[in-house]
């Protein structure tokens, strides 16, 4: 077996790629923390390569795991930060206390995000809308079939260098068969699960020539909940609307960023149940002038078009407002604008 790097060498061994995309470079190092006994050990940082894993662990058997999305940015002269990393902390302990595992304490989540980011802050995209995507990652170690919540866990950050996740107007499909997330389960908590039972809606969008799907409520197929990914927008009477949240909608830290913006800057924001068939109807009114989503990965994208089951296509048409959030969003991720909301996280 060869030797293994160490951090240094990683990190002086890695180079930054021209062309990015999203998620497909991964960082030269992560961090590893692990929890055995009913303790968590203090974590290191580690050069990013393969682990050993037991074949009948839970996580592998059951997906017992975790875990969140976030960005580090570096656009000169602002010097590197993080965007509201305690909310994302909060949010992995809610999903970990879901599914039964130790929360990662508030102050193990920061180090590790603060280790990666600065030992790779020369590897973070400069250019606007390109990042360091973060992904803390907390899954089981413990083999076994029965179906219990096991009692060691391990605990990475890892990162890459990565573009937007989309860069221009999406086409939606709206999922009118399977569900993500059933109500009383786990769809408000971050679980390699919820993905899991995207993936075939996701793949029949892709074969249909869009980004993502659309999913609506798990009972009735009737009220929309969210994209695969991503939390959706309406603009309808110049008001911006959005699905009340749920404990099968994803509580998006993007999305809750888009209200708190939107609102400060002047717009009506609404959380309300939004039924397909009214916004549809919205649309061919023109009430609903544009649709657009928002998440960690795409920032904040205009929807083009929404294609329904029956092939028929509905196009909001506009992009001004997604357009001018999004731009504000970026400012302040970026350092350019003043941050009123206290969500900049220096390294």
């Amino acid at each position: 077996m060869l030797p293994q790097p160490t951090v240094e060498q990683a990190l002086a061994a890695f180079t930054l790629p021209e062309k990015l995309g999203f998620g497909r470079i991964s960082a030269p190092v992560m961090f590893s923390a692990t929890y055995e006994k009913g303790e968590w050990s203090e974590g290191r940082l580690i050069p990013f390569g393969p682990i050993e894993l037991m074949p009948n662990a839970r996580s592998i058997q059951f997906a017992e795991s975790v875990f969140e999305g976030m960005k580090a940015y570096r656009v000169p002269p602002a010097r590197p930060h993080l965007f509201r990393p305690l909310d994302n902390a909060g949010r992995f302990a809610r999903s970990a206390t879901r599914v039964g595992m130790p929360a990662v304490p508030e102050s193990l989540f920061l180090a590790g995000l603060d280790a990666v980011a600065s030992a790779c802050a020369d590897f973070i995209p400069t250019r606007s809308g390109s990042s360091l995507y973060l992904r803390p990652t907390l899954f089981s170690t413990e083999g076994g079939y029965d179906v219990v919540n096991s009692g060691a866990f391990r605990f990475l950050v890892l990162a890459s260098p990565s573009e937007p996740y989309s860069s221009g107007p999406m086409r939606v499909r709206i999922e009118r068969d399977d569900v993500r997330a059933a109500r009383g389960g786990v769809g408000a908590a971050k679980t390699g699960g919820n993905y899991a039972a995207a993936m075939r809606a996701t793949t029949r969008a892709v074969a249909d020539g869009c980004t993502v799907s659309l999913w609506l409520d798990p009972q009735q197929r009737q009220t929309i909940e969210e994209l695969s990914g991503m939390n959706i927008f309406a603009v309808i009477d110049g008001e911006i609307h959005t699905p009340v949240l749920s404990d099968s909608i994803l509580p998006g830290i993007t999305r809750d960023s888009v209200l708190r913006l939107a609102a400060h800057s002047g717009y009506r924001t609404v959380e309300r149940p939004m039924p397909i068939a009214e916004l549809l109807a919205d649309i061919a009114a023109n009430r609903c002038s544009e649709l657009f989503a928002s998440g960690t990965a795409a920032i904040i994208n205009p929807i083009e078009s929404l294609l329904d089951a029956d092939g028929r296509q509905h196009r909001p048409g506009a992009s001004a407002v997604a357009l001018r959030l999004r731009q504000s969003l970026l400012d302040i991720q970026e350092g350019r604008a003043q941050d009123p909301f206290g969500w900049i996280h220096r390294l």
